[in-house]
């Protein structure tokens, strides 16, 4: 179906030119119906101070067993009850961090025509992009991204990454590197919380020379009115987790908590990490993937790294038969992770309709 595609289906605008011609007013296509905008602050029901997990990584590890048992509850709650929380202490350079976000941001302020250069379309959605659904007509949200393949390594095509900012592919190679490091040790944590094998999830996924890996720079420009659009509408990961490395000084992820959107203050030089469908398929939903929007910022802009970490693409991922029991029994059926995004790619983001759409109306084992 996505093979017919080979253009997008109207002339792609970026947002961050629209910002930049000075208007005053969003255009249509980017406003959203009444009960999609964002609230105002009075309108939370939620105290503003409520913030997701903070989790110390290193503890997770600690020979203290005190310290230990303390993290992983912590890392077990936030995956079960909220779908995210965030990590400090994680290993990964704070330099290195700074350093690639800024690079990305100077690869944003480059003349639009040397942006182009690295234009994507919907067959390949690698490069560079300002829409994410493939309909006719749809609604668009206020940003602009790059996108770029980084494992398997036989996916990955340095000529495809900006050749500018020069440090960009030195960058990417390593901070890619890093990232997939820091991934495979959350996947041991979230497996040995479940009370399974600590490499059950990783191998799920394909082990460690397998996985999927792929980056969104997200890119969110200044808007003249913040309160009619969104950056991101809100969704749930379709992958399996998500290493979100956060503009450090300008607040915009939201996550859903009941009837409410909290919005994420990041503690410093802190990943933030969500659980995405793939995982809550194969924990049988004991961990949870959580509906994220992204709100924008009328005096500044945004720069933020989405890290995805996912299933070996033509890989079954089902529920893992130790958490299928007769009172809980297989909520969802088998399917790649292909298959899965194939199925929501023609859509856009949607909430969590997605993966709530595959659970069983029966039992599987019948």
């Amino acid at each position: 179906m996505m093979n017919c595609l080979q253009s997008w289906p109207e002339p792609v605008v970026r947002v961050q030119s629209l910002a930049a011609s000075g208007i005053q007013a969003i255009p249509e296509r980017y406003i959203k119906p009444p009960s999609h905008r964002p609230l105002s602050k009075s309108d939370f029901s939620l105290p503003q101070e409520v913030n997701i997990p903070v989790i110390d990584f290193e503890n997770v590890f600690s020979s203290d067993h005190r310290l230990r048992d303390e993290a992983l509850r912590c890392m077990y709650s936030a995956c079960s009850e909220w779908g995210f929380f965030q990590v400090v202490n994680h290993g990964v350079s704070h330099e290195l961090m700074k350093g690639v976000r800024e690079m990305w941001r100077e690869f944003f302020n480059l003349p639009v025509e040397v942006k182009q250069e690295y234009a994507n379309s919907p067959v390949t959605y690698e490069g560079y992009g300002s829409r994410l659904g493939v309909q006719k007509g749809a609604s668009l949200d206020w940003s602009d991204y790059f996108f770029l393949h980084y494992m398997p390594v036989s996916l990955r095509n340095q000529n495809k990454w900006p050749a500018t900012p020069a440090t960009c592919r030195e960058m990417v190679a390593e901070y890619g590197r890093e990232v997939v490091k820091l991934g495979g040790k959350l996947m041991k944590a979230f497996s040995m919380n479940l009370g399974l094998e600590e490499d059950f999830l990783l191998n799920s996924f394909g082990g460690e020379e397998n996985v999927g890996a792929c980056l969104r720079v997200n890119y969110f420009p200044k808007c003249p009115q913040p309160d009619l659009t969104l950056g991101l509408s809100p969704h749930s990961d379709p992958g399996g987790m998500t290493i979100l490395l956060p503009d450090e000084n300008v607040a915009g992820l939201q996550v859903r908590r009941n009837d409410s959107w909290v919005t994420v203050k990041p503690a410093p030089n802190a990943f933030i990490i969500n659980i995405g469908d793939q995982i809550q398929v194969l924990s049988n939903a004991i961990y949870q993937s959580v509906e994220h929007r992204v709100i924008v910022n009328s005096n500044k802009d945004r720069v933020s790294l989405a890290f995805f970490y996912n299933p070996k693409s033509d890989l079954l991922i089902e529920p893992s038969k130790e958490l299928v029991t007769e009172d809980r029994p297989a909520l969802y059926p088998p399917m790649t992770f292909d298959e899965y995004r194939l199925y929501i790619r023609t859509k856009g983001p949607s909430g969590k309709k997605q993966v709530e759409s595959l659970k069983s109306p029966r039992p599987l084992n019948e």
